[in-house]
């Protein structure tokens, strides 16, 4: 078994408080790095020693991976846990971490490599067994033979970069005169965005839900499931609310799907925290869609319904040690929800939002959270400000333990999207189960058209007659059109 003294953690905000905490309950020293500008956030302040990455563009700071393995050894680091995002599925900065005699605290470089592909993924899934969605996934990328395989395969159809991620490099094709536009658009945004214009071709289902599994290995042969979360309520293919256990199918279908993620990872004898991604069509069918080689910013929900913490399971696994727990010990118990409060205003096309966040609100439920009430929401990095969970012994309760808590919960200063969180929730296809990964995307006017909650108006009072000396001009309400507009931008 190896030691684990110290961990740094390469990543920032809330990811980096998250580990932080567990960290803590291990008795274990906590590393944090920062760029200049973040020297102010939560996980600079909750670890026990925090590192300058100095100024500039992520590039030169959250991934500058050499800056950061230096850190490491001037530091005397057992472990580096790279968190979500940024390096976390970066293959060449796992390798240099083990050169470095550090432990990478995620999957082995080879299983990054192999499922971070979106072809080599799916070769290897249908090798173990995986359904996959009818396509092509070959090298072959002569725009003819595409044509052809796209006709085979029937329309309409999807164009996904092979090294895509985040939406980036998709295109749903229904008309087959569109096809080779859709390719040649495909691809430039492919190449600009990962540098690869590799793509491949997939049978496109109208109305899918989205549905992950929780995926943990040890590296000896040891491979469970820790049960799955839907992530349908989706725009432009980011989540926005996740929820554990989904509605959308049966016991029965819901055994099947987790046994076979976990039958990819022992497949792939894979050691660590994953997530393999489902598409699940409405006539019971389910296919492979990826597989997330880290810990999923979800991540949340999965611990509230199992009692487990991840990270923790991490960090033992990444020791060398045997899974903590066997399948049959593992259980699934009640409902939980995540909401992404993202700085942004879907009122305005979504428009990204920044300012200094002049208070966030108190709740008893769970948030996880990087930032602190004076801290700037810049445009650099991520918009997401807080996740909120939420847990009750049914769905309805969980539901609307978080409409209520996004109520009462107001970010001052920044434009979020929490009533478009509270109408999506309270929308009868969100209560009924009745929805897909294009609902939103369908039904724009109807879930950003502005209601304003009495409440926020007392709570702005109330701050503004605490801070008389905040000028409104400090605030960045989102709106610039009339005082009745600045007012409702400020609090949402």
């Amino acid at each position: 078994m190896k030691k684990i003294e110290r961990i740094l953690i390469a990543n920032r905000g809330e990811i980096a408080v998250r580990v932080i905490k567990t960290c803590k309950l291990l008795g274990i020293e906590s590393h944090a790095i920062f760029a200049e500008d973040d020297k102010d956030l939560l996980h600079v302040k909750k670890a026990d020693l925090a590192h300058e990455l100095g100024v500039g563009a992520p590039s030169d700071t959250y991934l500058n991976q050499e800056k950061i393995i230096s850190i490491a050894k001037e530091n005397k680091i057992d472990a580096i846990h790279p968190g979500y995002g940024f390096l976390s599925e970066n293959s060449p900065f796992a390798q240099k971490v083990e050169k470095a005699g550090i432990i990478f605290i995620g999957p082995r470089s080879e299983s990054i490599i192999v499922m971070g592909d979106k072809i080599q993924s799916k070769v290897k899934a249908g090798e173990i067994g995986v359904p996959l969605i009818p396509g092509y996934h070959g090298d072959n990328q002569d725009d003819d033979f595409l044509e052809s395989e796209a006709k085979k395969i029937g329309y309409p159809v999807l164009i996904k970069a092979s090294a895509g991620g985040g939406g980036k490099g998709m295109r749903i094709v229904r008309d087959p005169k569109d096809f080779k536009e859709s390719l040649r658009g495909c691809r430039s945004e492919a190449m600009k965005s990962f540098s690869n214009d590799a793509v491949l071709i997939e049978k496109f289902l109208e109305k899918p839900r989205h549905i992950e599994v929780q995926v943990f290995g040890d590296g000896h042969g040891n491979a469970v499931h820790l049960f799955e979360r839907e992530c349908s309520w989706q725009r432009r293919y980011q989540k926005v609310i996740e929820e554990s256990p989904s509605i959308a199918f049966s016991q029965e279908k819901r055994l099947e799907i987790c046994e076979t993620a976990a039958k990819l990872a022992a497949g792939l004898n894979y050691r660590g925290a994953g997530t393999v991604e489902f598409i699940y069509d409405p006539s019971g069918d389910f296919y492979f869609l990826e597989m997330n080689t880290r810990l999923q910013v979800e991540h949340p929900v999965t611990e509230m319904v199992t009692g487990l913490d991840l990270v923790k399971w991490q960090i033992e696994v990444a020791k060398n040690e045997k899974l903590p727990a066997e399948q049959s010990s593992i259980t699934q118990k009640g409902f939980s929800l995540e909401c992404r409060i993202y700085a942004e205003d879907p009122f305005n096309n979504f428009l990204p939002a920044s300012g200094k966040l002049h208070y966030l609100g108190e709740t008893d439920q769970r948030v996880d959270t990087g930032y602190v009430p004076g801290n700037e929401v810049g445009i650099n990095y991520d918009p997401m400000i807080a996740k909120l969970i939420t847990y009750g012994e049914t769905r309805e309760f969980a539901t609307q333990k978080m409409i209520e808590t996004l109520k009462e919960m107001s970010f001052l200063g920044v434009t979020t999207n929490r009533e478009f969180l509270i109408k999506a929730l309270s929308s009868h296809e969100f209560v009924s189960g009745d929805y897909h990964t294009n609902y939103i995307e369908q039904n724009l006017e109807k879930l950003t058209t502005r209601e304003i909650e009495y409440e926020d108006f007392v709570a702005a009072f109330q701050f503004i007659q605490k801070n008389a000396q905040v000028s409104h001009q400090n605030f960045n309400t989102g709106f610039r059109v009339s005082p009745w507009d600045q007012i409702t931008g400020f609090f949402s």
